[in-house]
């Protein structure tokens, strides 16, 4: 799959009002973009987890006729592509399928980069906002807290929020109150209703919301200013999340490279780390 077919078959899904489930249709599909021109709708249905008049209605919902219709459409805008990867038709396990899902997912993110300038924008935001709220609930909360610890080398206010709770609105006030303008948000399946109302209340609140999210149909979408894609993994019995990490190191590089004392916060850390002989190498 190229990304050029994905973002063709995103397009064709954005601008309307699809439920979770036709979201999670609509996800399956971008990710098996190669495939699902020649998927019949209860094999569709399958992959994505969902029944088959789920399918039906999904393909009404995009202004179709039918599936049938909607087939019809897809072969068009995303043709299939020959597979560059075999060697010979080997038999992979489905440790090896998991990982090489995961590295799809990479090259699916790295095709998004190719215009900067969503990410160029958010490390705008990033570095402009004093503090700086970093949300992440349950499954991501280890995006968060790994966002955090190294903004916090190159940015003077990073505050994590990685608990939900009456507290958590609370520290979206401080933080604005203390003159925070943005907030970023990491934000995986299962989507906590949590982090949904804490990004409605961030945005009353006045902050303007950057989230890393795994689509583009994700709950958290219509509560975000600026949503950033990356897929996650979803081969084995828990999602795996690579491409969410890469895209928050993407985005700390892009925030630092708008803090015009970032080299020097680190060099000054580098310099108290060699000191206290912080490091073993």
């Amino acid at each position: 799959m190229t990304d050029s077919t994905a973002g063709r078959l995103q397009a064709l899904f954005e601008g309307h009002r699809l439920t979770p489930t036709q979201r999670r249709i609509a996800h399956c599909m971008v990710r098996r973009a190669g495939d699902v021109p020649f998927l019949s709708s209860v094999e569709l249905a399958e992959l994505a987890g969902v029944s088959q008049p789920s399918v039906t209605r999904f393909a009404v919902a995009l202004g179709f006729d039918g599936y049938p219709a909607l087939r019809r459409h897809l072969r068009e805008v995303a043709p299939p592509e020959p597979d560059a990867g075999g060697d010979g038709g080997e038999t992979l396990n489905e440790y090896q399928q998991a990982v090489l899902a995961e590295i799809e997912n990479l090259r699916h993110l790295a095709g998004l980069l190719a215009d900067p300038t969503p990410v160029e924008r958010a490390g705008r935001l990033l570095a402009g906002s004093r503090p700086l709220p970093v949300l992440g609930l349950r499954a991501a909360s280890s995006q968060a807290r790994g966002f955090a610890y190294f903004a916090a080398k190159v940015h003077p206010d990073v505050r994590l929020l990685d608990e939900a709770g009456s507290m958590l609105t609370d520290r979206v006030d401080a933080a604005v109150r203390a003159g925070a303008t943005a907030l970023l948000c990491f934000a995986l399946p299962r989507h906590p209703r949590e982090v949904v109302e804490a990004l409605e209340y961030a945005r009353a609140a006045g902050l303007t919301v950057v989230t890393v999210a795994e689509s583009a149909f994700a709950p958290v979408a219509a509560h975000s200013d600026l949503l950033i894609p990356a897929a996650v993994g979803t081969g084995l019995a828990f999602d795996t999340a690579c491409a969410p990490m890469m895209l928050g190191r993407v985005l700390l590089e892009a925030m630092a490279d708008e803090l015009p004392d970032a080299q020097a916060r680190l060099e000054e850390f580098d310099t108290k780390a060699a000191a206290r002989g912080l490091f073993v190498e």
